[in-house]
């Protein structure tokens, strides 16, 4: 084969390859590929043709290319109806509670009760069955004023409400307190666990990180993020 027909050859099977053809669309990139190809034939040493094997390779590569153009389609459209999907389901979920990765929990004064507190319901990511269960509640300033212990629990995600008062039943002041737990398997060792706190989905956001859950002065959070729907 001559310099030009290899340089036609390599040029071809480059494109093809990479799919650098101008034409958006499997049409247009066979029909550039055939006349590369048919240009190649015209211009072969006829003492050296083109051989069967050659030309099957080539046309391999034609196909396989299309075939890949036509699977990124068909995935673009599968991930077009996903988006759809998670757009539906989260205008469903305006109005309710979320439990999502976070240790605040906030408390609050009834108002036909000053003795009284409201407090956010908080939760428990238990990923392993644990032998003791104990949840401690601390102040602005670090300091521990409620301890409760919830004994032996089973892997999962739980909903637990606190009354807003300290180990000694005195209803605390209103303001932000923080969570953390301590969980342990028969043995004593650690087991994993994650503090959830609660959200109110106020609207749903989309933004250039995608589909976001609007929890209004608690801020946004990912679908991904939502451990448990407990409703408003």
């Amino acid at each position: 084969m001559t310099t030009v027909d290899q340089t036609t050859s390599q040029t071809g099977l480059g494109l093809a390859q990479t799919g650098a053809y101008s034409s958006s669309t499997a049409q247009g990139l066979q029909d550039q590929f055939l006349k590369l190809l048919v240009t190649q034939l015209q211009n072969q040493d006829p003492l050296n043709p083109m051989q069967n094997a050659e030309l099957t390779s080539q046309l391999a590569q034609i196909s396989t290319v299309e075939g890949i153009n036509n699977l990124k389609n068909t995935m673009l459209a599968i991930s077009g109806q996903i988006d759809v999907s998670q757009s539906m389901n989260a205008v469903s979920m305006i109005g309710k509670g979320v439990l999502i990765p976070g240790s605040k929990i906030k408390v609050g004064v009834d108002g036909e009760n000053a003795d009284a507190r409201v407090v956010t319901p908080y939760g428990l990511d238990l990923q392993a069955d644990a032998a003791k269960v104990q949840v401690r509640i601390a102040d602005a300033n670090g300091a521990v004023v409620r301890t409760i212990e919830l004994g032996e629990r089973e892997t999962g995600v739980y909903t637990l409400d606190w009354d807003g008062k300290n180990d000694g039943g005195v209803a605390l002041e209103p303001g932000a307190y923080t969570v953390s737990v301590l969980a342990t398997d028969a043995d004593g060792n650690k087991v994993n666990s994650e503090v959830l706190s609660y959200g109110l989905v106020k609207s749903v956001a989309y933004s250039t990180n995608g589909l976001r859950l609007d929890l209004g002065l608690d801020g946004q959070t990912s679908m991904l993020d939502v451990r448990k729907v407990i409703g408003a």
